[in-house]
């Protein structure tokens, strides 16, 4: 699995990259289909693929996160600068109708229940929004969100009953032109609605209503509609049993392994839903393939293992439940105060560690391969055995024009043995058997991993490489026309030459390595764990795009050694200003895409000393920690 981008560089966070043949340079094709239905705006589009914003395909990969979860509007930057962080560019929320509109026509979004400052902090960290209001929004709120008043209206809910149309009419006009107003057609960030939530069962002949989906239409809203089955039913999906109904792209939820958070390692079997593309070819292949929720209960094993199963499936839209937990204030129903979820950010705000980490290396590594976008899936009925003649492991191809992506995991996919393996991959030099020279790969228990081939990306005159893998167990790259090697940093670096490309294989340590190609190519070799303290963070750009994640100008972007949290990154007038959050005094180093010469470094705002290899452009600090200090008011002398 690779990395994220870089500057004149590529980062690619390869979680133990076994590749047959990486090719640096050229450009990754992107056919762009038909637009599928007539457009109410031309900024955001679709097709079978992915979304496109102002014509440039993306990835949307976003976090949930709940505002009416965590009412202080100043702290709102500080989570979705977290977010920003993890390589994501969305951000899903609901909004409450109970806490909007407690007594009937009286609406009040105003004070810690106003947007607006929700969309200036998203905005601020460059996130895009998929807005959720409702009506109905989920369980774990009190009556699903709905207000107490509302349970004197004998009329059916959810449908076109009446009395249930009449008693929304207020919130819908009310919230959907808040939500209107902060689309990116206006100048703001909500680049997707979803009508309803889970709105998949019902006691009555005609739930579910893909009429009933239309009420936010005639609020304003104009970028695509998306849906969330609560299973993938197909629902209101564009295929060739679709009804009529205002749902643009159809989406599903995913909890395959429940609500217990109590057992991360419980993995009952046969619990991997293998069976997600198969039934997206079959409701809505049309459409981007789309999970609007998947769970974030677990262990870091379930996003090497889970995340990467659907990645498998060329998902494109991909939101995870939940990602800042929040709190249950007041009345919101849900047992216990924290709503927990299992969140990588948790309910004080910080950041657990190795899951917030691998989640970050996972998607820093889609980000930084816009050729995904239009991989395209292969069946995986014969998963098992296939490229690697070993049953006990199934792997997954998505192919593309270019570069094509494997996906491993164990066939049984709770196994916890160590499995050795050799794999034989098509690539432009022919099918070639990884490893190359000796040996054998390993995957070890719950894990999965990307097999990349040729890979292809140019960044200018100096490029960096950043690969990761667990420790233990061999590793190989292949650099196309790689040209002459040394080893700057480390040892145990096997080089040689196979049908003109230089391959390099080596046992992972913890130790860091560093190898030099003379096509301008630099290869730094990390452990899983040392990978987690490298970031790549989008850096402002005009008033338009502000920093959302540009694919354009992955050039322009950092890459930083920051330990604990790197928040913001800016490069201007031959300077460098770095913001974060330190556990203790940090070695920082910036090994692509800093200015050739340049002249200031700053961490927090305060500058600090460095020195740069001229050379090779790498710039070395230290950031020092510091003990917070504050002082608490004698409560009892306040009058």
């Amino acid at each position: 699995m690779l990395f994220r981008r870089l500057c004149q560089a590529a980062l690619l966070s390869v979680a133990a990259v076994q590749t047959a043949a990486m090719t640096i340079g050229g450009k990754p094709g992107m056919m762009t289909k038909p637009y599928k239905r007539a457009p109410l705006q031309n900024i955001v589009t679709w097709d079978e693929h992915s979304l496109f914003v102002r014509g440039e395909r993306i990835m949307f990969y976003s976090g949930e996160f709940h505002p009416f979860r965590l009412p202080v509007p100043g702290l709102w930057l500080d989570v979705f600068q977290k977010i920003k962080a993890l390589g994501y560019n969305g951000v899903s929320f609901y909004t409450d109708w109970a806490l909007l509109e407690g007594k009937q026509g009286e609406f009040n979004a105003s004070g810690v229940f106003a947007l607006e400052p929700f969309f200036e902090a998203a905005q601020t960290a460059g996130i895009y929004l998929l807005a959720r209001p409702g009506p109905y929004i989920n369980a774990e709120a009190l009556g699903g969100g709905y207000p107490g008043w509302l349970q004197r209206d004998p009329a059916l809910l959810r449908t076109r009953d009446l009395g249930y149309e009449h008693a929304t009419d207020n919130y819908v006009a009310h919230i959907g032109a808040i939500v209107a107003a902060a689309q990116i057609t206006n100048g703001g960030l909500v680049i997707l609605v979803q009508l309803e939530n889970e709105y998949s069962q019902g006691i009555v002949p005609a739930f579910p209503d893909p009429i009933y989906f239309g009420y936010y239409r005639n609020a304003g809203i104009v970028v695509p509609l998306i849906s969330n089955d609560a299973y993938p039913h197909g629902y209101f999906a564009d295929g060739p049993l679709r009804r009529p109904s205002a749902v643009d792209i159809y989406g599903h939820d995913g909890y395959p392994l429940g609500f217990d958070c109590a057992n991360p390692y419980t993995w009952p079997d046969d619990a991997l839903p293998t069976y997600y593309l198969t039934l997206y070819e079959e409701q809505s292949s049309s459409t981007p393939y789309s999970i609007v929720e998947l769970e974030e209960l677990l262990s870091p094993e379930f996003e090497r293992v889970f995340y990467k199963n659907d990645f498998s499936f060329s998902v494109t839209i991909f939101n995870i439940y939940m990602t800042y937990r929040g709190t249950n204030w007041g009345n919101l129903g849900h047992p216990g105060t924290s709503y927990d979820y299992g969140a990588m950010i948790d309910e004080m705000r910080v950041v657990t560690r190795e899951k917030y980490s691998e989640a970050k290396l996972e998607a820093n590594f889609l980000q930084a391969s816009p050729a995904y976008f239009t991989a395209v899936a292969q069946n995986n009925t014969n998963a098992n055995g296939s490229y690697t003649g070993n049953d006990a492991l199934a792997v997954t191809a998505l192919l593309g024009n270019v570069t094509n992506f494997f996906v491993i995991r164990h066939a049984a996919y709770n196994s916890l043995n160590t499995t050795n393996y050799h794999i034989t991959l098509p690539t432009s030099k022919g099918n070639i058997t990884i490893p190359q020279l000796g040996g054998s790969l390993s995957l070890h228990g719950r894990d999965s991993k990307f097999h990349v081939s040729d890979y292809n990306k140019q960044y200018g005159n100096k490029r960096v490489l950043v690969i990761y893998g667990g420790l233990g167990g061999e590793h190989e790259l292949a650099v196309a026309s790689g040209g002459h090697v040394s080893i700057t940093e480390g040892s145990g670096v096997k080089i040689a030459q196979r049908k003109g490309a230089t391959v390099l294989n080596w046992q992972m340590s913890s130790e860091r390595k560093v190898v030099d190609l003379s096509c301008d190519l630099k290869i730094y070799i990390l452990d899983r764990n040392s990978a987690y303290d490298y970031w790549v963070i989008d850096l402002p750009s005009d008033l338009v795009t502000r920093n959302y994640t540009n694919y354009a100008h992955f050039n322009s972007a950092p890459i930083v050694k920051a330990g604990y949290l790197l928040r913001t990154v800016e490069v201007a007038d031959g300077c460098i200003h770095l913001t974060g959050d330190l556990n203790s005094t940090t070695a920082l180093e910036v090994i692509g895409g800093a200015p050739s010469h340049i002249s200031e470094l700053t961490w927090n705002s305060e500058s600090i000393p460095f020195k740069q290899d001229h050379r090779t452009g790498v710039v070395t600090a230290t950031a020092t920690y510091k003990n917070a200090t504050y002082s608490i008011p004698n409560l009892s002398a306040i009058g």
